[in-house]
């Protein structure tokens, strides 16, 4: 008979960037194609509490560069991890099992299940500023990750033009502040430049059961 593997108990919360290629308002929220067809870009979390079984996961924070030839639910993704250099190497392993989606959680697990290709991680100083109040966000890892976000304009006044996205039964986020990606870059492996794209912001708690909220 085979032995059963208890499943982690586990929770990340706090700040979800996602900044992609795509014009603002990201077509995967609204089961649409992908501006430019491909989707390019990252996300990334700054965790403010969090563990994984008796691993305290606070203050950990992670990006993700992606790239997917197609809609997402075409697959053949390619992605690439990077780990911030002040995290314990039981918290990247921590981590590392959820992003793969060998931990639980039905989001992890469709994205997981989209990408082909998984290059070898990179543990490397992360800068996470993200203030969703007034639509702003700066996530930089040197020489791999530069994105910064501002508040859409009103093409009219300049004045800043508010979005927010509801998603009652959303896998990602149930609420996420609409901006946009004023400078999106991925250099080293995985390459793109999309100025001026689409950005999420959001507050977020992933758990092995699935989103709460």
């Amino acid at each position: 008979m085979e032995e059963r593997v208890a499943k982690p108990k586990w929770s990340m919360k706090g700040k979800w960037l996602k900044n992609c290629s795509c014009d603002q308002g990201c077509p995967c929220d609204f089961w649409a194609k992908p501006t430019h067809t491909k989707c390019e870009g990252m996300l990334g979390m700054d965790i403010e509490d969090g563990y994984f079984n008796n691993i305290s996961l606070k203050g950990a924070k992670f990006v993700v560069k992606y790239k997917w030839p197609g809609p997402l639910h075409e697959g053949n993704g390619t992605v690439q991890p990077f780990f911030d250099s002040k995290m314990t190497k039981e918290q990247m392993e921590a981590i590392g099992q959820i992003l793969l989606g060998k931990a639980g959680n039905m989001w992890f697990e469709v994205v997981s299940s989209l990408v082909t290709t998984v290059l070898e991680p990179k543990i490397a100083p992360i800068n996470f500023e993200h203030d969703i109040k007034n639509v702003k966000a700066k996530v930089t890892v040197p020489g791999y990750v530069e994105t910064v976000t501002e508040p859409i304009k009103n093409i009219k006044t300049g004045d800043n033009h508010r979005i927010s996205v509801f998603l009652p039964n959303g896998m990602e986020y149930k609420t996420a502040e609409t901006g946009t990606a004023v400078v999106n870059k991925g250099m080293g492996q995985i390459q793109y430049n999309w100025p001026n794209g689409h950005s999420s912001l959001a507050h977020v708690e992933q758990t092995e059961s699935g989103l709460k909220g």
